[in-house]
Parts: structure tokens; C-alpha cells; sequence
């Protein structure tokens, strides 16, 4: 799941969401909501299961890449962001009395990696591990399927000095 970690206003709001700023966060908890895109609206609301655990992917700054692991705590449920004219993420197609449009789930923080793992060190396995990972094919998606086998190659490189 991506999320942008450096100060971006919109509507007077900043928007920016760090691995850090969750981990700050009540319970370490927070929703993700403000996805606004079909596909990865389908992931979250379809897929997503409460005790996955997901990449948190640092994107839109000097160096993107993945920063940490949460965990999804509830499962999707619809956006309420989507109907508020004053929240950053409104979007005028959605009405509150009709059928949702948008789903957010909620996730927790579990630990930072040790060190980013750069999104130009990820690519450097494009031809082995990674050849199949969406990020890689279809990096605009902000949120993506990660396989096992993707999931804990990252994470033992963000475990190490490599």
C-alpha cells in the first residue's frame, strides 16, 4: 500500500502519511482511506483480510520504497471521506444516500523496517524474485497484490545491510 510520507496540502489539509505517522498514531492504528482508484478499491473492499499484513510503501517523494509492515485490522468498509465536501479525498460522484463508491480498510502498525528498501534497489530484482511483482510492472496502482514469496524477499532486505 502506498502512501505519500512528505507535506502535500489539499483543500488546506496536509495529506501526508509516513510508516512513522502511523506508528504514532492511537493504537498504532489508522484507516486507509482516500483510494480512488476501481482496481484498488476491489483490492481493499474484496481481498484485503483482517491479520494480512502489507508493505507500507513510502511513494511521491526523494526516495520512494518500502518503509515498513502493517497489518489490516478491519476489513473493507465504505469511505466515508468520499461524501464530506470539506475532506481532502470528497469526490462529488459519490452520494451518501446511494450505494458506497469508495472502501477503506483499517491497518496497524507493525514494525519499520530497518532501512527503505528503494524502489531502485526493487527494480535491481525485476529479473529474478520481483520479475512478476505488480509495483514493477504497474507502479501507479496504490495498492497492489504482493505474493509470500515477494512479501518476505522484501522484508529480508529491508532486515539487512545488503
Amino acid at each position: 500500500m502506498k502512501a505519500e510520507p512528505e507535506t502535500r496540502i489539499v483543500k488546506g489539509k496536509d495529506v501526508r502519511f509516513s510508516v512513522d505517522d502511523l506508528a504514532a498514531m492511537p493504537a498504532a492504528t489508522s484507516p486507509w482511506d482516500g483510494v480512488r482508484n476501481y482496481e484498488a478499491r476491489n483490492i481493499m473492499r474484496d481481498r484485503m483480510r483482517v491479520g494480512d499484513q502489507i508493505l507500507f510503501y513510502h511513494s511521491n517523494c526523494k526516495e520512494p520504497g518500502v518503509a515498513g509492515i502493517a497489518e489490516i485490522v478491519r476489513e473493507g468498509y465504505p469511505d466515508h471521506t468520499a461524501t464530506d465536501p470539506s475532506h481532502p479525498y470528497y469526490d462529488a460522484k459519490s452520494n451518501p444516500e446511494g450505494p458506497p463508491r469508495w472502501f477503506m480498510v483499517d491497518v496497524r502498525f507493525v514494525h519499520k523496517l530497518s532501512r527503505l528498501v528503494s524502489l531502485k534497489e526493487l527494480k535491481q530484482h525485476h529479473d529474478g524474485k520481483l520479475r512478476n511483482m505488480v509495483l514493477l510492472n504497474r507502479g501507479r496502482l496504490s495498492v497492489q497484490p504482493v505474493t509470500q514469496e515477494e512479501f518476505e524477499f522484501i522484508v529480508a532486505l529491508g532486515s539487512s545491510d545488503a
